[in-house]
């Protein structure tokens, strides 16, 4: 009993240390806040009260139906394979959890946004009409689409987009379609099946990444 309450007091204080780390006075209501997390940056809106509404992937509510254990601050293996599984929801966590030990930056997408933001207590207002479970998606509706649509009424994300820039240039280079060909080609010597109907197939995948670089 002893051991249990001194484990308790150590994660309580662990708890105290991490939420005294942020400075609550200089988040206001509607504020959009990032974080980098593992393979990206991830965003919440701030409520008012250390409260944080984000959409976080999290595989846990499809292996459990502890209540407890889903609030728990969700760690960085449960949102990779959440990912994976293309399971999340709209949440509430403290300003600590939702950090995870980050540094955050506040509404620096409003410097790149041609939108100007809503208020901030209709931001507040759209964060917490949407919390619950949605399918996740990586490139159609991840954390930054959601963020985006509360505070400035458009469903987009940047960092989709400069994904999907960078495999175009690289999937739609020169090199890429020289790439295609030998492959092609090499395919067909390797398998012995030069036949008019492969020969085509490999010039019209080379010529279409050329045409597309």
């Amino acid at each position: 009993m002893f051991l249990y309450q001194l484990v308790n007091l150590f994660f309580a204080a662990s708890k105290n240390e991490d939420d005294c780390k942020y400075d609550l006075s200089q988040y206001k209501r509607g504020d959009l806040l990032e974080v980098p997390r593992t393979l990206f940056t991830h965003f919440g809106i701030y409520l008012g009260d250390n409260r944080v509404a984000h959409f976080i992937p999290d595989i846990l509510p499809a292996i459990s139906k502890s209540k407890s254990a889903i609030a728990k601050m969700v760690t960085n293996t449960r949102l990779i394979l959440g990912v994976i599984a293309k399971v999340a929801s709209v949440r509430v966590d403290s300003v600590a959890d939702f950090a995870y030990g980050s540094e955050i930056l506040v509404n620096h997408t409003d410097q790149v946004c041609s939108q100007p933001p809503l208020d901030g207590d209709e931001v507040g207002r759209r964060a917490e009409k949407l919390l619950g479970s949605f399918t996740y998606s990586l490139l159609w509706y991840n954390c930054e689409h959601y963020v985006m649509f509360c505070r400035y009424g458009v469903a987009v994300s940047y960092q989709t987009y400069q994904f999907c820039t960078t495999v175009r240039r690289i999937v739609c280079s020169k090199t890429s379609t020289c790439l295609a060909a030998l492959c092609g080609l090499g395919t067909m010597l390797y398998l012995g099946s030069v036949t008019p109907l492969a020969v085509l197939l490999t010039f019209l995948i080379s010529f279409t990444i050329w045409m597309a670089a």
